[in-house]
């Protein structure tokens, strides 16, 4: 079994190069959604806690079984703690047998910067060129170099409560080829905004983006609201631009569309993000529109970062080989380890 630390994995990622992982995993990210028929997938279990939210991501197709575990505490960094922490697991399927174990919250912000470009590509204006930022903590800069490969980006624009947040944002992008504006507020961050990305940890009913903000032709992506009892939209731009969702099933429990009920969530939702993929639906229509990710983050996503890091990792010989199951000469006789 190999296994994937933090050290190995940043190694991996530096050896392969940020741009090329990114761009390689849009394109298995693709390949997946495109069969997401094909997938044993479930919502994900999920366990509130006091401060937090601990979630399992198991899925699977036929060949392999994936899961996460994640948790989502917004008040850790206070006590010198991540927000947001991971490990994961690929399996083999014909045996049941794990093939690799890796850290996870490295990966899962990786996952989610491809994830949320290649919904960006599918549905902002191709003439797209300055990118909001609001939320500066640890997934920012990835969503913002993610978004840079799929369009020209020149401006982009930010704010967080968390004025080191900031700061740290700034220093790691200042040698970017864009523009820079740090902004003192919400709505001054959206300001001439084509696309929109929304990447908060506050628990709870938040109105980080007005209606009243939101011109013609913007793209939003709504990256916060993962839990039950977290949003992070006015309830009214619900109904002004297009919504597309991962997994309706899991979304529906935890993303923005979670104010309404099952029903009426179904005809808000225009598509999954699959039918935008497969261009069974178009992501936009006019230069007019507005359009709306709404994301929660899924198993598929981490499936896809995993097989793709497994392979990487075999072709720069990287990991550590462990055995965490017995080897035995008979496969009935385990008490004979301990003999």
């Amino acid at each position: 079994m190999k296994i994937i630390t933090e050290e190995i994995l940043i190694e991996l990622v530096k050896r392969h190069g940020l741009e090329n992982y990114l761009k390689d995993l849009m394109e298995i990210l693709r390949r997946d959604f495109s069969r997401f028929g094909e997938f044993n997938k479930i919502p994900r279990p999920s366990m509130q806690a006091p401060g937090g939210v601990l979630e399992l991501m198991p899925i699977c197709d036929d060949k392999y079984y994936t899961f996460k575990y994640v948790n989502c505490h917004p008040k850790d960094p206070e006590n010198g703690l991540m927000t947001v922490v991971a490990t994961g697991q690929l399996s083999r399927i014909d045996t049941g047998y794990p093939l690799m174990f890796s850290e996870m919250t490295l990966l899962t912000a990786l996952r989610t910067a491809a994830t949320t470009a290649l919904a960006t590509d599918l549905m902002a204006r191709k003439d797209s060129h300055v990118l909001t930022i609001i939320g500066t903590g640890a997934q920012s800069e990835f969503l913002v170099k993610a978004i840079s490969f799929i369009r020209k980006i020149t401006e982009v624009r930010y704010f967080d409560i968390d004025s080191l947040a900031m700061d740290k944002f700034e220093k790691n992008l200042k040698n970017s080829s864009f523009k820079l504006v740090r902004c003192t507020n919400n709505e001054e961050a959206v300001k001439g905004a084509d696309i929109i990305t929304t990447c908060t940890a506050c628990k709870a009913h938040v109105d980080v983006l007005k209606n009243s903000w939101i011109v013609e032709g913007a793209h939003i992506n709504a990256l916060g609201g993962d839990t039950v009892g977290k949003t992070e939209l006015e309830l009214s731009i619900l109904s002004r631009g297009r919504i597309v969702v991962e997994y309706f099933d899991q979304c529906i429990m935890e993303g923005e569309i979670q104010r309404f009920g099952k029903e009426e969530g179904r005809k808000k939702v225009y598509a999954e993000l699959h039918e935008l993929v497969t261009g069974a639906k178009s992501g936009r229509d006019n230069k007019n529109e507005i359009t709306l990710y709404d994301s929660v983050g899924i198993a598929l996503e981490d499936f896809s970062a995993l097989r793709l890091t497994y392979k990487l990792a075999n072709l720069y010989k990287l990991g550590q080989e462990l055995n965490l199951t017995p080897i035995l000469a008979n496969p009935k006789d385990l008490i004979s380890v301990l003999y």
